[in-house]
């Protein structure tokens, strides 16, 4: 595998990690502690969430439960060198259901954060999880980061304001910070107990059951980026944060080439061995609204100012995802989780 990061720059620095039990967080853990970074997660562990206490097993971090809604963040924040922001309510149907649950995670508990860490570690660098979500519904295709934004639900309008508060701190007071919007990620610690993460993580659930899953609508076009790739953006985007053309910027990031929905749910087959099914439907009703169609990054900014592409092709992601969920289902499918 290549390695996901730079070594001599990791070494020994004081790292954290919020939302570090969750998909993304866990494996940038994984990855820092073995570049020899000195590592912190904090997780408040919802159980709506992503965090999973398995996905940090190995990792050799320290792992804080707590909300950064009321959590003492002070003592955390103290000389950190770097700061992954990760920690996020992520649901699109949740920010409907209670938007005001929503903006006190995505915004309000951001500022909060902002603030610790202007007194804890003014010069720490920051790379912060942003989401396409907030473009809403593409006027074109790839879309760049000059798309107007348009949330198409509250937790879109959440997470675009806790991504500006942390570019205010760019802008005003000159910390060094990166925003990476993401595509759907996927692969190992990916929640697959349900659908609340991403429709992905319930397809391999059902492949890995010998169930069929649902494929609602089919024609939409999606980018996926594997794990692996994502971490790796994360950390580059950190060991490159010292450079006016990446600090200061919200870049998108993507991933392998976009497919449809059907050629993604026979692909994912075809990783399992050939073996599994599908059944096709419409939209749920009180999702059609909120969906956002077709949706694929150009990510050329990133590409060009760090020097980052994505290495894994989505045949090989898939088939390496449901490899390493085989051996671990007890720990991914949750006691009350529906079938």
């Amino acid at each position: 595998m290549t390695a996901l990061g730079d070594p001599a720059f990791w070494r020994r620095k004081r790292v954290l990690v919020t939302g570090g039990a969750g998909f993304l967080g866990s494996n940038l853990c994984h990855a820092l502690a073995g570049l020899g970074a000195r590592v912190t997660a904090l997780d408040a562990m919802l159980p709506d969430g992503g965090a999973n206490p398995a996905n940090l097993e190995g990792a050799g971090v320290m792992l804080v439960r707590g909300d950064l809604r009321d959590t003492e963040l002070a003592t955390l924040c103290q000389g950190v060198d770097v700061l992954f922001n990760m920690a996020a309510q992520t649901s699109h149907m949740g920010g409907q259901k209670d938007p005001v649950f929503d903006i006190a995670i995505n915004a309000v508990a951001q500022v909060r954060l902002v603030q610790v860490m202007r007194e804890a570690a003014p010069k720490a660098a920051v790379i912060h999880a942003s989401t396409r979500q907030f473009y809403g519904r593409p006027i074109s295709l790839p879309v760049n980061e000059l798309h107007p934004v348009n949330p198409p639900d509250a937790n879109g309008v959440s997470k675009w304001a806790g991504e500006q508060y942390w570019m205010l701190e760019n802008r005003v007071l000159g910390r060094p910070v990166v925003s990476l919007r993401l595509t759907n990620c996927y692969g190992p610690r990916l929640r697959i107990a349900d659908a609340r993460q991403t429709f992905l993580g319930i397809w391999l659930r059902r492949l890995l059951e010998d169930e069929p899953f649902e494929v609602w609508g089919g024609a939409q076009l999606r980018d996926l980026a594997y794990v692996d790739d994502v971490t790796r953006a994360f950390l580059m985007a950190a060991e490159q944060a010292g450079n006016t053309d990446v600090a200061g910027h919200v870049f998108n990031l993507g991933g392998a080439p976009p497919v449809s929905l059907l050629d993604l749910a026979r692909m994912v087959i075809a990783a399992n061995g050939g073996r599994g099914h599908f059944t096709t439907r419409e939209f749920p009703a009180d999702r059609a609204p909120i969906d956002i169609g077709s949706y694929h990054a150009d990510d050329q900014a990133f590409r060009s100012a760090t020097g980052w592409a994505p290495l894994t092709p989505l045949e090989e992601g898939l088939r390496l995802s449901l490899d390493w969920y085989r051996e671990r289902m007890s720990d991914y499918i949750f006691a009350d989780a529906p079938k």
